[in-house]
């Protein structure tokens, strides 16, 4: 039997079989990587950097307020309770504000809850949220005052 030889057209052929088999992996691979992705921190960090300095004036002036805020995440069947607590620097609760709570998931924000709060009392704030996923969570609490934010923290929690 005799060898078969190995022909121009043969090597044109195998490089290009070969290199759209590479590319059309390749373009199936960036297809799932963009479909799949969530989301960013921000969408521009220009924009970001360009209010850097706004954002430090604000966090000196929340921690010159000395305001004690502690929040709490009750699970429940259907979903989840936030709680948060607002105190002055005398322990006296702060009134006259308003409240809003997010659970940002960290690696997904197509799976973010923004938490509806209302006033339950003097200083104390509840709202409830239809998170069920058991993952880790950034609860961002936003306090503002006649459009001015005065206090914004952000803390991981979990849901089991």
């Amino acid at each position: 039997m005799k060898p078969r030889e190995l022909s121009g057209r043969t090597v044109l052929i195998a490089l290009v079989a070969f290199f759209a088999v590479v590319g059309g992996v390749n373009g199936v691979m960036i297809w799932l990587a963009t479909s799949t992705f969530g989301g960013v921190e921000v969408a521009s960090s220009y924009k970001a950097g360009l209010k850097f300095q706004d954002e430090l004036d604000a966090v000196r002036a929340q921690d010159a307020r000395h305001w004690r805020v502690e929040a709490r995440l009750e699970q429940g069947h259907d979903g989840a309770d936030v709680i948060v607590s607002l105190r002055d620097a005398a322990g006296a609760p702060i009134t006259g504000v308003t409240v809003a709570a997010r659970l940002n998931h960290p690696a997904d924000a197509r799976h973010d809850h923004d938490v509806a709060m209302a006033a339950a009392g003097a200083g104390l704030f509840k709202g409830a949220t239809d998170a069920t996923l058991a993952a880790q969570w950034d609860l961002v609490i936003d306090v503002t005052r006649d459009g001015e934010r005065m206090f914004r923290s952000k803390g991981r929690v979990g849901l089991k």
